[in-house]
C-alpha cells in the first residue's frame, strides 16, 4: 500500500486535491491541522491517504515511498549530490581538499564515534573568502550591462550596487524615487557591508521597508463602528474586493463581526446583482442608494452592523461627473459615522497612470490605498512609488479572484519581496 499526503486550506480542499490526483479509490487514514489560522495566514490541513499501488491511476507520477520504507533525509540526499563545475573542482585542488566539503554531512552515520573536526586552516579561509568575492565580481560584471542609463545622482553608483539598481529599475519604480533611494543607501551603508552582494541587497530592503507606508488592520473596540467606502476606476475589482472584505470581517477574524453593504453603483445592474448574491450567501444586510440624500438613510438602516462596506460606481479617472456624484453622497452624510475612503487600483498599470488616477480621485479625501491583480503583473515598483509619493498607507492587496482567500493584509515585507523577487503565491 502507498501512503500519500495532501494539503489544503481546509480538509475538504485537501480531499479534493487527493481525488484529482488519485481518484476515489484511496482510503482516508488521518486528518490533522498542520497550521492554525492566524492574522494574515490561512489555516493548513493535511490528510493521509492509503491506496493500493495497483489502484493508482497511470496519470499519477509522484514517486512517493511508504512511510515504513522512507529513508532519513541524509541517506536519500546521497543520490542527489551536486555536480561540481570545472572551476569548483580546480578550486578544491588548490585548497587541497580531496573530497567534496559537504560530503561528510551527506553520508549516513552508523554507530560512529563523534569525530572532532580539525580547525580550518587560515589559508583555506582566505581562499574561500576570495572565491566569494570572485563570485560577486562575476555577478557585478553581468549586471553592468544593464539597458538603463547611469542614475542622475551626485555620487556615482559603485559597481557592487549594479544588480540591486537593475532589479529596482526593472520593477517599474519611478526613476527619481530610485535615485533618491540609492543616494540614501550609499550615504548610510557601512563600507564593510558593500563587499558582499547579499548584504547590499539586505540593506537596500531595510531602507525600502522604512519608506513604504502600511496601514495595519484595525481591531474594533466594543461599541465602535467602521464605515469603509471603496472608490476607483472601472474594472479594478471593487465589487469582488467588497465581497472579500465582507467575508473576512464576518467569518475569518477572531471575532465574527456583523457586516452590512451599501451599493452606489446603480448604473451597472450586473454589479448590484453580483453584490446582492454575495449578501444572500453570507446573510448580510444590503442597501442601495440612487440619490445622495438616500445615503444617510442607508447608513442609518445598517447601524446595527460593526462594519459597513460601500461599493461605488466605477468611473474613468477623467470622468469628473461620476466622481462628483460620489462626493455628493459623502457630503450628504449627516450621521456620526466617519467614512474611510479607500482608493482601489490595479497593480498592473504603470506608475504615471496610478499617479493620475490618485490625483483625480483625491478630491474624495483618500485615506488609504488598496491594490488588486498582483497575480497579473511582474513589476511592483509602481506600487512602492505611489505610496512613497503620496504618503498614503496601503491597507490590502488582492492577489486573485477567489473570495475570500485572495485578500492579503498589506505588509512592507510582502511588497518588497514581490518588488525584488516577483510574486510568489506560496509566500502569501
Amino acid at each position: 500500500m502507498k501512503i500519500l499526503t495532501f494539503e489544503g486550506r481546509t480538509p475538504t480542499e485537501a480531499l479534493k486535491k487527493a481525488k484529482m490526483e488519485i481518484g476515489d479509490e484511496g482510503m482516508l487514514i488521518e486528518t490533522k491541522e498542520v497550521r492554525k489560522k492566524a492574522l494574515g495566514k490561512e489555516a493548513l490541513y493535511e490528510i493521509i491517504i492509503g491506496i493500493d499501488e495497483d489502484m493508482l491511476p497511470s496519470s499519477y507520477k509522484k514517486s512517493q515511498k511508504p512511510l515504513s520504507k522512507q529513508q532519513p533525509i541524509k541517506e536519500e540526499s546521497q543520490e542527489i549530490l551536486f555536480d561540481l563545475s570545472n572551476a569548483a573542482q580546480q578550486i578544491a585542488k588548490v585548497s587541497r581538499v580531496a573530497d567534496d566539503p559537504i560530503a561528510q554531512y551527506m553520508r549516513p552515520v552508523k554507530n560512529e564515534q563523534p569525530v572532532i573536526t580539525p580547525r580550518e586552516p587560515k589559508e583555506l579561509k582566505e581562499i574561500k573568502s576570495e572565491i566569494t568575492k570572485l563570485t560577486d565580481k562575476v555577478k557585478i560584471i553581468q549586471n553592468m550591462f544593464w539597458d538603463e542609463k547611469s542614475p542622475n545622482i551626485e555620487s556615482k553608483i559603485p559597481s557592487e550596487f549594479a544588480e540591486i539598481y537593475r532589479l529596482a529599475s526593472q520593477s517599474g519604480m519611478n526613476r527619481e524615487h530610485l535615485d533618491e533611494l540609492m543616494s540614501i543607501t550609499l550615504e548610510h551603508m557601512p563600507s564593510k557591508m558593500r563587499e558582499n552582494s547579499v548584504t547590499v541587497k539586505r540593506y537596500f530592503q531595510t531602507i525600502l521597508r522604512k519608506m513604504v507606508p502600511i496601514r495595519r488592520e484595525p481591531i474594533l473596540n466594543v461599541g465602535s463602528k467602521k464605515v469603509i467606502m471603496l472608490v476607483g476606476p472601472t474594472g479594478v475589482g471593487k465589487t469582488t474586493s467588497i465581497a472579500k472584505l465582507a467575508a473576512r470581517y464576518s467569518f475569518l477574524m477572531q471575532k465574527k463581526y456583523k457586516v452590512g453593504l451599501v451599493v452606489l453603483d446603480t448604473y451597472r445592474i450586473g454589479a448590484v446583482e453580483q453584490l446582492m448574491q454575495y449578501a444572500r450567501m453570507m446573510k448580510l444586510g444590503i442597501e442601495t442608494v440612487v440619490d445622495p440624500p438616500e445615503f444617510t438613510s442607508a447608513l442609518d438602516s445598517l447601524r446595527y452592523c460593526d462594519y459597513i462596506l460601500i461599493d461605488t460606481m466605477g468611473s474613468s479617472p477623467y470622468d469628473k461627473g461620476k466622481i462628483e456624484k460620489i462626493y455628493e453622497c459623502l457630503d450628504a452624510n449627516t450621521t456620526e459615522y466617519e467614512v474611510e475612503v479607500v482608493l482601489v487600483m490595479p497593480s498592473s498599470i504603470k506608475y504615471e497612470d496610478l499617479k493620475i488616477t490618485y490625483e483625480n480621485f483625491s478630491t474624495l479625501g483618500i485615506d488609504s490605498l488598496m491594490f488588486t491583480k498582483l497575480d497579473e503583473t511582474m513589476g511592483f515598483g509602481n506600487i512602492f512609488s505611489l505610496g512613497y509619493e503620496t504618503k498614503k498607507p496601503i491597507s490590502y492587496f488582492s492577489v486573485g479572484q477567489e473570495v475570500p482567500e485572495d485578500l492579503v493584509c498589506a505588509s512592507s515585507d510582502f511588497l518588497i519581496e514581490c518588488l525584488l523577487n516577483g510574486f510568489n503565491r506560496s509566500k502569501v
